[in-house]
Parts: C-alpha cells; structure tokens; sequence
C-alpha cells in the first residue's frame, strides 16, 4: 500500500475528526433535547452535556488547526461556484459553532455561578463573574445557538447526501474514513 497522499481526499486525521464530531453532535442533539422535554433526567444529562461541549470545543480547535494545516481537496469539476461558495460558508459557520457554542454554555454556567464539573474533581474555572441577567441572556444565546447548529449540520448532511445519491460526483470520497482511489489523471503528491 502506498504511502503518498491522495489528493482527492482530506488529510487522515481531519477525516477521523470530522467523523468522531460528527457523533458526537448527534449525540449532543439528542442530549440537548432530552435535556429540555425530561426534568427528571436533566442533571443526570448535563453530566454527560458539559464535558462533551469542552470535548467536541477540543476537538474543533485541533480540526481547526489541521485544517489550516493540510492540503485541501478541490471539490468535484461539476460543482457550480454558487454550491462552493455555500459548501465554504457553512464549513466557515459550523467550525464558528462548534467553537461558540461550548465557549458560550461554559460563559452561561460561569455567569449562572455553577461550578463547570466535568467528572469527579475535575473542575474548569469560571469565564465570567456571577451575574443572573448575563447568565439569562447567554442561556438564550447558548439555546439559538444550538438551534443554528442543528439546522447548519443538517443542511450539511442533506448537501452531501444529494451529492451523493443523486448527482454522484463523488463529493463525499473527500471525507471517507476510508482511502479511495484517485481519478485517472489527478496527480500524487
């Protein structure tokens, strides 16, 4: 097996990250939701809740950096310019999600004057003084903030989908796990 990169494809660890976030914002959602319609299990999640927000913000910061890091894949000849410019600007608003989102749950418990527990004795230290108000508004904030990253990471697995399903172009052998091989002509570098 070849060691040489494929051009056709995201750098190995970003494809890693990219599919462990992926579960684990699926798993966040259902958290989040189950934590708003269950009273009787709300602590129990938010046990789970916060040390996956710093997790997933850990996650991105290192995908961040491997982004910016490694080579990145063109998207397929037949994707219009129109589609690039939307695939950029959601990559751009869920990569400012993943990392405002739990910057801002941290900032609401900090504000809410709640001690950020992730397990046991581990404890991150609070971003902002106690203040009710501050920790009301930052909790409505955390709330559409969650909403936008539903709705953006949807239409992201929609986009992909119909890219793949439908048009076929191969868009997601960008992002598989797994090597593919590149297309004739495309070059080893």
């Amino acid at each position: 097996m070849s060691t040489t990169k494929n051009p056709a494809q995201f750098a190995l660890l970003s494809r890693i990250l990219h599919w462990l976030m992926a579960a684990l914002l699926v798993a966040m959602l259902f958290i989040g939701v189950a934590m708003v319609s269950s009273l009787g299990d709300y602590h129990w999640l938010l046990t789970i809740h916060r040390p996956l927000g710093i997790l997933i913000l850990i996650l991105a910061a290192i995908r961040l950096v491997t982004r910016m890091l490694t080579r990145v894949p063109a998207f397929p000849p037949s994707m219009p310019q129109s589609e690039r410019f939307v695939a950029k600007l959601s990559e751009r608003s869920l990569y400012t999600l993943f990392i405002a989102l739990p910057l801002v749950g941290w900032a609401m418990l900090s504000a809410g004057h709640y001690p950020i527990v992730m397990f046991g004795a581990v404890h991150l230290p609070p971003l902002l003084p106690a203040r009710p108000g501050l920790y009301a508004t930052l909790r409505e904030t955390h709330t559409v903030l969650a909403y936008l990253l539903f709705m953006t990471f949807l239409a992201h697995a929609c986009a992909v989908l119909i890219h793949t399903l439908v048009l076929r172009d191969g868009l997601l052998n960008r992002m598989v796990p797994w090597r593919v091989r590149p297309v004739e002509g495309e070059s080893q570098s």
